[in-house]
This record gives structure tokens, sequence and C-alpha cells, in this order.
């Protein structure tokens, strides 16, 4: 982009809540059901049905609210926002306009160059979602109202994001707060946090904002980062021609790499807001408000930073283990469960967490809810190659008996015979006998190739089945060639 422009962008992010039942009516909140049967004649909007507000859809909200540092009003009332589509039964969404229950909040991210940036909430409302339209079987399209009435979270942001790759970090720290909380599973490709991007440009410096665009279709986290980089270079180049933004909703085609109209963008009026005549206000008392907020969990950048603190590990690795909240716990339970605890430890903690534990788990498809092998036995094994009971190498041969047999780290090791060889008097007629074998190395050594020790202690690696101590090796056949 341009330096003579910068970009202003805001974002609506609708997260479908975890509540065990829809938003007005009882029917099961869950997905993957047959098409249209999970829908009630309140959800499919008959004539004469009354919906009833779901409480734990409130909590939900007023939670997110919390975490996002937003004023939570203690009443706040419903509108109907009317519009016509065909996933639509009742002709009109039930949702919240000009109270919503949470507002005036901060998210702060960390952008590209590390700098901590805030930016605002204007809102966060509580409503139904849609139906579902499928438009790709032959030339039909399909409805299935399963989705009709499960509760959203919208979380509208204020045009403070300048870049596509600030959005990204907006979305992406967004994602882990609503998953942390356990109020959202955060799947962008079932459609379970869906994200809308209003874009525009204007002369750097101008505080006017400029006529701006809505971009919708956008299912991940990488297409929101395309579509949003397409659509500035688009009204760059519109402007710089002498031409004039449209105001309209477009569709992000990820196929070709562009935009694509879909219709002129509505504004509030089109929608001919009204109070919703069959729910009362929604009233949310002081007590409940501060009980949520004593429960709410550790959230992600405030868990990464103590993570790298508490443990010196690096902050990037803090990072990958906060990921996933039920990571991060997992680590922090293998941490506790070692018996000689340092940094040179927490790191091994780390590094395992991170490698073979986190690549088992994606094999295997399971969370860190339900891990492969139990943290304790990680800590186990950390501790056994730390004391120098078996090597790096072998405790990765452990693992995999572990992970596939469940046995502890001392089972394994003693039904393969895997223990580590330290014996001084063994590895040393190991080491000799090598040296003896190559003599040709042992001069290249002694002439200054010292990289040639690694072939050396590869050599009784191999005479030991890869058991022998490391340490050890290196210092004696260092301790011969300076030696001998």
């Amino acid at each position: 982009m341009t330096t003579t422009y910068e970009s202003v962008i805001g974002l609506e992010v609708h997260a479908q809540l975890r509540t065990r039942s829809k938003a007005f009516c009882a029917c099961p909140n869950e997905a993957g059901a047959a098409p249209n049967s999970r829908t009630c004649p309140v959800c499919l909007g008959h004539p004469g049905t009354l919906p009833v507000l779901n409480r734990e859809a409130v909590d939900m909200t007023v939670s997110l609210g919390l975490a996002l540092g937003c004023s939570i009003r203690t009443v706040s009332g419903f509108a109907r926002k009317n519009y016509f589509y065909p996933d639509l039964p009742k002709g009109y969404q039930i949702t919240q306009y000009e109270d919503p229950i949470c507002h005036n909040g901060t998210l702060e991210i960390e952008t590209e160059q590390g700098v901590r940036k805030s930016v605002g909430i204007i809102r966060i409302h509580l409503e139904e979602d849609a139906g579902k339209s499928i438009h790709d079987i032959g030339r039909e399209t399909l409805i299935d109202l399963n989705r009709s009435g499960v509760p959203l979270a919208e979380i509208v942001s204020a045009p403070d994001l300048r870049s596509p790759a600030e959005a990204h970090a907006y979305l992406t720290l967004l994602r882990q707060t609503v998953m942390y909380l356990g109020i959202c599973d955060g799947n962008l490709e079932d459609g379970s946090l869906r994200c809308d991007a209003n874009i525009s440009v204007r002369l750097r410096g101008d505080t006017s904002f400029g006529t701006r665009t809505e971009l919708k279709n956008l299912n991940s986290f990488r297409n929101v980062e395309r579509a949003l980089a397409f659509e500035i270079e688009r009204h760059i180049a519109v402007l710089d021609a002498g031409g004039t933004i449209v105001q309209q909703t477009l569709l992000w085609d990820a196929g070709r790499g562009e935009t694509v109209p879909m219709r002129g963008k509505e504004d509030a009026h089109d929608y001919r807001y009204f109070p919703e005549p069959d729910l009362p206000a929604v009233a949310v008392a002081p007590e409940r408000i501060t009980a949520l907020r004593e429960h709410l969990p550790e959230l992600p950048l405030a868990l990464r930073d103590r993570l790298a603190a508490q443990y010196g590990i690096p902050l990037y690795d803090a990072g990958v283990l906060t990921a996933e909240r039920p990571m991060a716990m997992y680590f922090e339970q293998v941490a506790r469960a070692l018996k000689s605890p340092s940094r040179e430890t927490w790191k091994m903690a780390a590094n395992w967490v991170m490698g073979d534990v986190l690549r088992v788990m994606k094999e295997e498809r399971r969370g860190f809810e339900n891990p492969v092998v139990p943290a304790a036995a990680i800590a186990d094994l950390i501790d056994r190659v730390h004391e120098g009971a078996i090597s790096g190498k072998i405790a990765k041969d452990v693992f995999e008996e572990m992970r596939t047999s469940g046995d502890s780290p001392a089972v394994v090791i003693e039904r393969k015979g895997l223990a580590q060889v330290s014996d001084e008097s063994a590895l040393e007629a190991l080491a000799r006998a090598a040296l003896e074998t190559h003599p040709d190395s042992v001069a290249l050594y002694r002439s200054g190739r010292t990289n040639v020790l690694g072939f050396f202690v590869g050599e009784v690696m191999k005479a030991t089945r890869g058991q022998a101590n490391p340490a050890i090796v290196n210092r004696l056949l260092k301790d011969m060639l300076h030696g001998d």
C-alpha cells in the first residue's frame, strides 16, 4: 500500500455461544445433526409462539464483556431486525440495538513489531443466528434451519485497525479469548466464529473517514488478510484514478483472489429496527456480574507473559504453549511435577509439549483435555534425561512406547533394556577401540579438524545402540585425543 494512504479497518465478529439450548427455545444447541432435526415452532417462527431468553447465553455474553473490559448494562433490551432471506423463517432477527449488554471495552493486541496496541470494542450484543443456505448442490438451494435461533455474541470493534496484519492479530487473540472462556469453540471453517470486515482508506494524516465497504464470506484468518489487502489496493486505485468508492457489501472469492459485489451496503434504517414486543427487558444483577468476574480465567496474553517470566522460557515458546488454554495447563502440570525444576528442565518441558506431545495429539486428533501421555509421565521422562539415566534420543523411543502401551518410563526402560550406559570403564574401552579402528580420522582431528569428534561419538553410540551417556563419551574421547 502506498504511504500516501492509510487503511481504516473495523471488524464485526459473530461467536456462536456453546449453550446447551438455543437462545429463545429449548431445542438442543448442537452441530452435526441431520438437517432440520433440531427445530421447533419457536425457532421456526410459527404464529402464536413466544420466545424465552436463555440465561446461560446472557452469562456467557457478560463474561466475554468482562474479559474485554466492557461496561455491563444491568438493564438492556432486545429489538427486531427486519429483513427477508429464505434461511430466516420469522422474517426478522431478534437482536440488540440501542442498548447492548456490553459496551466500551478494549482488546490489547500485539503487532508484528511486538508493540502493544489497544483496539476499542464498541459493543457486544446478544442475538440469534439465522439458518444455513446450502448453494452448492446442483442448481438447488437447500435450507437447514438447525442453526436458526442459536445464540450469538456479536463483537463490534472500533475502526482502530490499520493493516491486514493487525486485523489478523486481533482475530487471533479474540478467538483465543472466547475459547479460554469456554463460550465458543472458535471454529471458523464450521462457522461457529464468523467475521465481517469494514474497510476504508484515507489520506495519511486525515481525521475523517472514507467511504467504507463491507467484506463477507471470510472463513479463515488468511482470507481476512487477503481480502483486506485486495480491497485496500482497490480503493486506492479507484481514488488515484479520480473515482469514488461505492458503499456496498462484497463477497470474498478465495479462488479468484478478489472481491465480488453482493449488494448495496445497508444502513440501520434499512432494517426497520423496533423493540421486541415479546421479550421483557434483560436485567443482570450487580452481584451476578461480580460472580462472573470472579470466575474469569487467566487470559491469553497475561498467561503467556506469566509463563515466560515464571519458567524462564522464551516468549515465543510461551506463545505457542498458550495458543490453547488446555495446552498451557498441561505444560504447567509437567513443569510442577518435575523433581528437579530449573530453567533447563522447564525449557525441556516446553520443548516436549510443543514438539513430540503436540505432534502426537494432532495425529490422533485429541485435545489436551485428554492427553495421550499424562503430564506426570512426561515430567518423569524429562527427569530421567536430566539425571543421565537415559539419553535424549532414547527418551523419544521411550515416549513412543509410552503412548502406545500406557506404561510409565521406568517400566518401558526396564522392559526394553534402554537404560543409559554410564560405566566409564566400559565406555573408555569402546572409545579407545573407535580411535584405534580409525587412525586416519585421529590424524585429521589432531590437525585441527575437531568436527571429527562427532564421528567418534557416533561410533561409540552405534556400539551401545544409542545408550551411551554422550557427555561421558565426549569427555573420554577428548581426553584420549589430546592425551595419547
